[in-house]
C-alpha cells in the first residue's frame, strides 16, 4: 500500500544511514507519530525499537506495527525527555542509537479539532498529550504580559506587544474558543509580509511550543539520548525551526568540549571531557525532491552525533 504524503517521515534516508542499525541493536524513536523511523529501522535490521510517544492517539494507532514487529518494538506512552526512566523501565540500560523528529506531527496537524492549524477550523486545542492547559486556556487567563512573552520567545513575533494587547481587550467580550477565533485576530493585526509566511505561523508555533513544553522536553531529550547511548552510538535529531536548531547546536558544540573557552575575557574554565564527537559539521537538508514531495519538510534540519 502507498504511504500519503502526509505521513513521510522528514529526511528517512538520511535518519537510518545515520544510525547505522545493526542487528540486536537497540534502538530509541522519541517521537514515533505514525512510526515512519520506527518501521525504517526496524525493515533495515534485526534489531529492537523503543517508540516512545506523549499521543494517546499515536499509541492507539501503531498496535498494527506493535504486533507486525512480532515483540521488536516496544510503544510507550510519555515523553521522550523522559526517555532515560522509560527505557531503564523496560529493562535496557544502554541503546545503540537515538531518533528524535522535533515538533507537531502531520497527523496532529491534519485533525482539526486537535487545534494545531490555523488552516482549519476546530477547538483552540494543541496539546500533544491531550491533557493539561490547553492555548485557549493561556489566551483567556494569562496575563498581557505573558502572553506577549511567549509569542516573543517562542515565536519570534515582532508584534506580540500587539497581538497581547487585542487579546485581553477582545476576550473580554467573548472568550478565545477556536482556532479561526485566534487566527481572524492575528489576520486583523499583523500586516502580510513579502516572504508569504501567514501572519498566524510565529504565534501559532509560539502557543504550542509554550502549551507542550517543546523546547523544555528538547533539552531534557538531548542530554537523556547522551547519558544512553553506548560508545559509537548516535542520536540523529530533526528540528524545523531556529530556537529548536539553536538548542541542538549548542548542546552537540558543548558536548564535544568545543566551548570550553568561549571567550578570551571570561576567566579560565575547566576543561570539558567530551563525551560526543560531531558526525556532520553543518546540519543536513532536504533536497529538492523531498521537498516537492513533502513541502513540510522544507524548514528541517537534521543534526547527527556519536558517543565517545
Amino acid at each position: 500500500m502507498e504511504t500519503k504524503a502526509k505521513h513521510i517521515p522528514v529526511l528517512l534516508k538520511e535518519v537510518v544511514e545515520a544510525i547505522s542499525p545493526i542487528d540486536n541493536g537497540v534502538y530509541v524513536d522519541g517521537t514515533f507519530g505514525a512510526g515512519g523511523y520506527t518501521s525504517a529501522i526496524l525493515d533495515t535490521a534485526n534489531c529492537t525499537v523503543i517508540a516512545i510517544d506523549r499521543d494517546p492517539n499515536a499509541i492507539r494507532d501503531g498496535q498494527d506495527l506493535v504486533k507486525k514487529y512480532n515483540g521488536r518494538l516496544k510503544l510507550v506512552e510519555g515523553t521522550f525527555g523522559d526517555m532515560v526512566n522509560l527505557v531503564h523501565n523496560l529493562g535496557y540500560e544502554k541503546v545503540d542509537g537515538v531518533m528524535l523528529d522535533i515538533g507537531v506531527s502531520s497527523m496532529q496537524i491534519d485533525q482539526a479539532e486537535r487545534g494545531f492549524s490555523f488552516q482549519k477550523d476546530g477547538a483552540l486545542d494543541m496539546r500533544m498529550s491531550q491533557s493539561g492547559l490547553s492555548a485557549a486556556d493561556v489566551l483567556n487567563t494569562f496575563s498581557e504580559q505573558e502572553i506577549a512573552d511567549i509569542i516573543y520567545l517562542y515565536g519570534e513575533e515582532r508584534f506580540s506587544r500587539k497581538i497581547a494587547a487585542a487579546v485581553v481587550h477582545d476576550r473580554k467580550e467573548k472568550p478565545f474558543k477556536t482556532t479561526m477565533d485566534f487566527a481572524n485576530l492575528l489576520h486583523r493585526i499583523i500586516p502580510h509580509s513579502r516572504d508569504q509566511i501567514d501572519p498566524a505561523t510565529r504565534s501559532f508555533q509560539a502557543l504550542r511550543i509554550y502549551v507542550n513544553d517543546e523546547l523544555g522536553q528538547l533539552k531534557a531529550g538531548l542530554i537523556g539520548a547522551e547519558q544512553l547511548l553506548k560508545a559509537g552510538g548516535r542520536m540523529a535529531v530533526v528540528s524545523f525551526h531556529s530556537l529548536e536548531d539553536r538548542i541542538v547546536k549548542k548542546f552537540i558544540t558543548e558536548k564535544t568540549g568545543m566551548n570550553s573557552n568561549p571567550s578570551r575575557y571570561m576567566p579560565v574554565q575547566e576543561t570539558i571531557t567530551a563525551t560526543l564527537k560531531s558526525v556532520s559539521k553543518k546540519p543536513i537538508m532536504p533536497n529538492q525532491d523531498e521537498i516537492n514531495i513533502n513541502p513540510r519538510s522544507r524548514s528541517s534540519r537534521l543534526r547527527v552525533a556519536e558517543r565517545i
